[in-house]
């Protein structure tokens, strides 16, 4: 991954950024929110291209963004300008997104009781069945179509300039290599390995935790911030690489015996 797939220029420093509409919730200053439109989009794309993984369910996930942040019972709603939706967060702080007219008109947004920053979202595609520590390529490229669509990615600073002008575009993210939609382990990583029948290939450095290139300055704005030793590019913009390709996680932290 080339520092020029981060440094991808950004717009004039001194434009004045477009107001970002929100809903203010009294118990939290500044709560993290979300587009309930664009999840919503996350979910029809979902819908539409349910082939690169079709036995997978899909759910949304919390993740801690900072060392403090408190994962535990976080509280999610929809809510616009006449109408309220709670949402139930599973003990994995993952949930299901309920669909609702209403919502859609009003232009709700998804908050949650955590203030922003604080946390990063993420789009969860399971094909069941799977070994521990195993993905599946098709259930990643669905993530990263569903995850953009959606506007889960929240990297602010212009660092990342790939996240505006051209590779904003969801196709463009998720079928090229310099996109860097950012996945995340479960557990810190050591390697991922790629395996489709006999082929097999080991990921490059340049495509774990964060392709090594954070500093003290730049992670702040990442939302890799605490999660960079779980962090990796999948090569889901490699058609060589069919959807049902294994991807299989060497944790740092494996038990002795336990297969990679």
């Amino acid at each position: 991954m080339s520092s020029a797939a981060i440094n991808i220029g950004s717009g004039p420093q001194d434009q004045t950024p477009a107001p970002i509409p929100s809903v203010t919730v009294s118990a939290t200053r500044d709560p993290v929110d979300k587009s309930y439109r664009k999840m919503i989009k996350g979910m029809d794309r979902f819908e539409r291209e349910h082939a690169l993984a079709p036995n997978a369910t899909l759910r949304f996930t919390l993740l801690p963004r900072i060392s403090r942040t408190k994962m535990t019972g976080i509280t999610l709603r929809v809510a616009g300008d006449n109408i309220t939706i709670p949402v139930p967060v599973a003990e994995d702080n993952s949930f299901v997104l309920p669909r609702n007219a209403q919502a859609l008109r009003e232009d709700a947004a998804v908050l949650a009781n955590r203030k922003t920053n604080t946390m990063t979202w993420r789009v969860a595609v399971h094909t069941p069945g799977l070994p521990e520590g195993v993905r599946r390529l098709g259930d990643l490229r669905l993530e990263c179509k569903v995850g953009m669509d959606a506007g889960l990615i929240s990297n602010s600073a212009p660092i990342f300039g790939w996240l505006s002008n051209m590779l904003t575009d969801t196709d463009k993210v998720c079928a090229d290599p310099e996109g860097n939609y950012l996945f995340f382990a479960d557990r810190p990583i050591f390697g991922v390995t790629l395996r489709h029948g006999e082929r097999t290939l080991a990921l490059p450095f340049a495509l774990l935790y964060a392709a090594g290139q954070q500093t003290a300055e730049s992670l702040p704005y990442c939302d890799c911030q605490v999660l960079l030793d779980r962090s990796y590019y999948a090569p889901v913009w490699d058609k060589s690489w069919p959807d049902d390709t294994l991807v299989e996680f060497d944790y740092i932290d494996k038990p002795p015996g336990e297969a990679p």
